[in-house]
């Protein structure tokens, strides 16, 4: 065989390889490079709407936090306003039954002091009518001077 018959006949046989790889063995080679290629992108897209995602939630409860906190606070502070109201009400009805409890003695005080004031004249009636009754010695009697010793108390 002669040198250039090889030469081309390689030639031919490179060139029909050339063909059938790029016909039949490229395009799914190609292919699954693409595919691979489309995966890795998606991930990384993906990698970054979960990076989105988690600053947008991390945003998202910093802020519930801060509110959440806020509402504890004005929570507090409703509480003791509250209790501040509480105590001045429980004062208030203190001081109320206190002065009932004062001016329901002083009433019964005074009911006393008046029971004694009229024991005390008909005993001073009764006095003046023994001391009478000495005088004069004889006996007065109560019912027919009733009028008189009606007026007697009444001046004591």
């Amino acid at each position: 065989m002669d040198i250039n018959a090889t030469i081309i006949g390689q030639a031919i046989t490179f060139a029909i390889f050339i063909w059938f790889t790029l016909k039949f063995v490229w395009p799914p080679i190609t292919a699954a490079l693409e595919e691979r290629a489309q995966k890795i992108a998606d991930g990384l897209a993906a990698a970054e709407r979960g990076k989105s995602d988690l600053a947008q939630a991390e945003r998202k409860s910093a802020d519930a936090l801060v509110e959440a906190r806020q509402k504890g606070a004005e929570i507090i502070a409703l509480s003791e306003k509250r209790r501040v109201e509480i105590i001045e009400e429980a004062k208030a009805e203190a001081l109320a039954a206190a002065e009932r409890i004062k001016q329901a003695a002083q009433a019964e005080v005074e009911q006393e002091t008046f029971r004694a004031r009229e024991s005390l004249r008909a005993k001073v009636a009764e006095l003046a009518v023994a001391g009478a009754e000495r005088i004069l010695r004889r006996e007065i009697n109560a019912e027919a001077h009733a009028e008189l010793l009606t007026a007697i108390s009444a001046e004591l």
